[in-house]
């Protein structure tokens, strides 16, 4: 299991760094008028219950459908290691999961370790708020179905 790994030599990003990237997205997203203000608040405040203490893990840091290969129920490659470091193991649930709530109950129970769903849904508001602004800027629509700002409205706060 990844998250079982030995942790690698590199620093992950910690609490500080994450909590000022954050309010750096959310006064952007205001400031631009990207999401109506009520969303954005009440998803913020849900993302902010992740940066909480963990027992660092190495993580993909950008595990998604995408970077995962599979053959029947077996994982035969992973792809795209560029953001692995030490994290929060509950990150990476989310990125897979994220815009697949459906999907969450089956990583879990294929996971095999006890998993805080709330916390795995305070890292798909985080993750949300945190790559809106770029989807915006290369041209994506994270109002698209399926993408971020859904994901945001589908968060019970």
């Amino acid at each position: 299991l990844l998250h079982d790994a030995p942790l690698p030599p590199w620093p992950g990003r910690g609490h500080d760094e994450v909590a000022a990237q954050l309010d750096g997205e959310c006064a952007w997203l205001l400031r631009h008028q990207v999401l109506p203000t009520d969303l954005l608040t009440r998803n913020r405040r849900l993302a902010e219950t992740a940066l909480r203490p963990w027992t660092p893990a190495f993580i993909h840091g950008d595990l998604q459908v995408d970077h995962v290969f599979v053959e029947g129920d077996e994982i035969t490659g992973v792809l795209d290691w560029s953001e692995a470091s030490p994290g929060d193991a509950l990150y990476d649930l989310a990125t897979l999961t994220l815009g697949h709530r459906e999907r969450l109950a089956d990583v879990v129970a294929g996971y095999g370790a006890d998993v805080d769903l709330d916390l795995v849904r305070a890292w798909w508001s985080l993750r949300s708020l945190l790559g809106i602004r770029w989807l915006v800027q290369h041209g994506f629509d994270p109002y698209a179905p399926g993408c971020e700002v859904d994901v945001l409205r589908a968060q019970q706060c």
